[in-house]
């Protein structure tokens, strides 16, 4: 209980939220993010996300907006538990479980060698790098990307396989994006993880910077 009480009370840093949210589009190759009502707006233009907006906290702006919106695929994120976007919004909003923000403020930890037989590859169509890990078939059994602004790492869609997890390829993921990342003068990283992923970068030295709470309106059934 005091853990998450403690999780709860974490405030972001807007400057860390800015910085995440302009990797974050850098990353998936949206728009770049706007000022807008306190928060950042990105045009994503994608069927089943057309907007998102991204607040380093609830304020009034915040709610102002959500009071406005009434149609589905426009996603509003901030750093806060669930419970208090679901205070903030009206009822029509879709409050969802809560990611974590996270950073990383020093060399990755805790990492272990891959298995034998798997291979890495990375590419750099720029401003992403992208590694991937090879399972013995020759098939794809792991990736990630990272990219860089100003001195944060920003690491972006994690992902291990399911028939090839629990053998430390998220781990080996991770340190050669880190490498990539600090050869270029990254100091420090930042990503959001899901409940799940929080535990494997837990163990690789990364700590929760913030909950990360997303509300949605549900489609028309």
């Amino acid at each position: 209980m005091a853990r998450s009480s403690s999780m709860a009370a974490l405030a972001a840093d807007p400057h860390i939220v800015a910085t995440w949210i302009r990797g974050w589009t850098m990353a998936r190759g949206t728009p770049p993010p706007i000022a807008d009502h306190g928060g950042f707006r990105v045009d994503v233009g994608w069927p089943e996300q057309r907007v998102r907006y991204v607040f380093p906290g609830i304020s009034s702006a915040m709610k102002d907006l959500a009071a406005k919106i009434t149609e589905p695929w426009i996603l509003v994120k901030a750093c806060a538990t669930p419970a208090a976007m679901r205070a903030a919004l009206p009822a029509r909003w879709s409050i969802q479980p809560p990611g974590f923000m996270m950073i990383c403020r020093d060399v990755m930890t805790g990492t272990r060698a891959m298995p034998d037989g798997y291979m890495v590859n990375v590419t750099r169509p720029s401003p992403v790098a992208v590694v991937e890990i090879l399972a013995p078939d020759g098939t794809l059994a792991a990736i990630g990307r990272v990219v860089q602004v100003d001195a944060f790492a920003i690491y972006d869609r994690i992902e291990t396989h399911g028939a090839h997890r629990r053998r430390g390829l998220g781990r080996a993921v991770m340190k050669s994006l880190e490498s990539i990342a600090w050869q270029n003068g990254a100091k420090q990283g930042l990503l959001v993880a899901t409940a799940e992923g929080r535990k494997l970068y837990e163990a690789l030295g990364w700590e929760v910077h913030a909950l990360y709470t997303t509300a949605a309106i549900p489609p028309p059934t």
